[in-house]
């Protein structure tokens, strides 16, 4: 977040964390230090949290809750949310999901 990706922040640029809460290291409370910053300087917030977590729900604009389940799985559940994320986001910009640009060079190369 420091230097180039925090000065592009702003009212109309969200910031997609992936903030779920790690039990074996210090990672989670600097997530929530970034999601601050992003915050003072008017940014929207979306975020990938573990179920339950209530701190997260007081400081992003939005949500999205993975269930609790051990440190090397939680990328598998969160991946999950990011791809519909993403998929709903191609939809609303009108792009064509079923056939990306550029896709037909990579896969009927003979």
């Amino acid at each position: 977040m420091k230097h180039g990706p925090i000065a592009l922040i702003d009212p109309k640029m969200p910031v997609v964390f992936i903030a779920t809460q790690d039990k074996e290291g210090p990672s989670y409370e600097k997530i929530l230090s970034n999601i601050e910053e992003v915050k003072a300087r008017k940014g929207t917030v979306i975020a990938i949290a573990t179920e339950g977590d209530e701190k997260i729900r007081e400081k992003v604009d939005q949500a999205f809750y993975i269930p609790p389940t051990e440190a090397v799985l939680t990328p598998i559940l969160a991946v999950i949310p990011l791809q519909l994320l993403a998929y709903y986001i191609a939809v609303l910009r009108g792009c064509n999901v079923d056939q990306p640009r550029n896709l037909a060079k990579s896969v009927t190369v003979e």
